[in-house]
């Protein structure tokens, strides 16, 4: 990740709006920051609620770090690995390199940087 362009700037979460994304159950609220114009493209910044019962209705490939706000998440791999993080605990997984779903049985907040 090469970040360019990108002014000291504060975030306040709760004024970013917020879009809801409807999984295989429940429902993901993203409030979504874009900064910079790297080589990549602007970096995505977003807070993430899930709400309790969420499973993802897809298999990302998209590469992302990941930080366990609040909740409980599962995150299951492609070739079967499942992982739970609690509060304090991040993942990082690069694009193309290993499709991933989350879900929660209690509902999970996490920052994520992609």
């Amino acid at each position: 990740m090469h970040l360019t362009d990108i002014p000291f700037g504060v975030t306040t979460w709760a004024d970013v709006p917020a879009t809801e994304h409807p999984g295989e159950r429940g429902v993901a609220v993203w409030r979504t920051r874009q900064f910079g114009a790297g080589p990549g493209g602007p970096v995505r910044v977003r807070m993430v609620e899930y709400s309790p019962g969420y499973l993802a209705d897809h298999w990302c490939e998209k590469g992302h770090i990941l930080l366990v706000l609040a909740g409980q998440l599962d995150t299951e791999l492609a070739d079967g690995r499942t992982f739970t993080l609690r509060p304090g605990e991040s993942y990082q997984v690069a694009d193309h390199a290993e499709a991933h779903r989350s879900s929660t049985e209690v509902g999970a907040t996490l920052f994520i940087v992609d």
